[in-house]
């Protein structure tokens, strides 16, 4: 599947600073490990194109493209995969409410999703994959699954779905860290089927579901069926990646079930003791208060704010306002001010500011990206350069980096 275009990406001044991410799983920042031989690998997990971008969506995306920047500044190499869940049922419900073919509304979604990414000046991901892409994958992945005694098919004539072990890797439930009762309350909670009768147990995930009527099927040597959710990221990511990565990243929903079984069901199917380095997870966008939800009607789409003409930047801003693994709220208020915000800066980067100035700024700016992303850091430091700059000498530097690092244009 194609991605969309990358921006053109300046070199900023100065020395580089090391990124540092908190990881979920050890639960502490420490060092992204740079591979010896070969690029960065990041994987982050995509939509599913029923609905177009809306500010969560967003603001996970933003928050991994800092990451990539950062990555990019130190001079990294970076091998970024994203998945698009192109056949699901949220998909299937939503075009049978709509009344329009599945597969349609996928595919204009996921063009709204490639503007909206490519207006907010993401860098795009070198693979960018779709679910229907990978079945041959993910089959290879089952087929590795059921072959060790990681997984098995439930006794069931009519849907002999397959499912994975929670027992298949002794270290399940590692990246999460939460406890039996709260995996119980999510994976019932977050697209699971603890009640699903012949599963060994209420937490075994579906990995191949046979075909049901009307829904649509590959073959496979387990019968016609289709991806489960976790392990289409699975096999996406390890395809690409290999069995080990630095970085999976997503919202922090996804923390449980769908990472803890991504993990787990590459490990288990490829022998390797930990799938990524770091687990890397945002939080979630409110809007006034209230939380986001499709069941509400309160979302806020990215499309919508730019054709109201809000500029990319100023959202990109508003969004980098809180930090990346925070709970946040957007509203009318955080927009307005980013906006003042960047006309604030543009006019201090036209009167400049001397070049030592610059320098003290720009690293600054540096070290607060590379501490697990502080945004809120980085435009503090920001805003005390536009208000000290002087009269005399230029901005450019500090113009670059911020369009480098932060992806936004003065």
């Amino acid at each position: 599947m194609r991605s969309w275009p990358s921006p053109q990406i300046p070199t900023a001044p100065g020395q580089p600073v090391p990124l540092r991410l908190y990881d979920t799983a050890d639960q502490e920042v420490r060092e992204v490990a740079i591979p010896d031989d070969g690029p960065v690998g990041m994987y982050v997990c995509g939509i599913t194109p029923y609905d177009s971008t809306h500010l969560g969506h967003a603001a996970t995306y933003l928050a991994f493209d800092l990451a990539h920047r950062v990555l990019l500044d130190n001079g990294h190499k970076v091998h970024y995969v994203q998945n698009i869940t192109d056949v699901d049922d949220p998909l299937f419900e939503r075009a049978e409410r709509d009344g329009v073919d599945w597969r349609e509304l996928g595919t204009s979604q996921i063009d709204k999703f490639r503007g909206d990414m490519e207006a907010l000046e993401v860098i795009p991901p070198r693979d960018y994959v779709g679910a229907m892409e990978s079945v041959e994958e993910v089959i290879d992945l089952v087929s590795k699954l059921l072959d060790s005694g990681a997984a098995y098919t439930v006794d069931d004539a009519e849907y002999p779905d397959v499912y994975a072990s929670v027992d298949a890797t002794e270290q399940f439930g590692y990246e999460s860290g939460y406890s039996w009762a709260q995996m119980e309350k999510f994976f019932a909670e977050r697209g699971g089927d603890p009640e699903r009768p012949g599963k060994v147990h209420s937490l075994d995930a579906l990995i191949w579901r046979a075909q049901r009527p009307g829904e649509p099927a590959w073959d496979s040597p387990f019968g016609p069926g289709r991806p489960g959710w976790h392990i289409e990221c699975s096999a996406i990511a390890t395809h690409r990646l290999g069995p080990r990565f630095a970085i999976q990243g997503g919202g922090s929903d996804l923390i449980f079930p769908h990472h803890e079984f991504s993990a787990a069901h590459a490990e288990a199917g490829l022998g390797c003791e930990r799938m990524a380095g770091h687990y890397v997870h945002a939080g979630m966008v409110a809007l006034d208060g209230v939380k986001m939800s499709k069941s509400l009607g309160n979302l806020v789409f990215v499309s919508d704010l730019m054709r109201a003409g809000h500029e990319p930047a100023a959202i990109r801003l508003g969004v980098f306002s809180g930090h990346y693994r925070s709970d946040r709220d957007w509203s009318q208020e955080v927009l307005v001010e980013a906006e003042q915000r960047l006309a604030y800066w543009r006019a201090a980067a036209r009167r400049g500011g001397g070049i030592d100035h610059a320098e003290e700024v720009v690293a600054q700016v540096r070290e607060r990206l590379a501490d697990d992303l502080d945004t809120p850091g980085a435009l503090a430091a920001l805003d005390h350069w536009a208000q000290t700059c002087s009269e005399e000498g230029q901005g450019s530097a500090v113009a670059v980096a911020v369009e480098s690092l932060l992806g936004v244009r003065l």
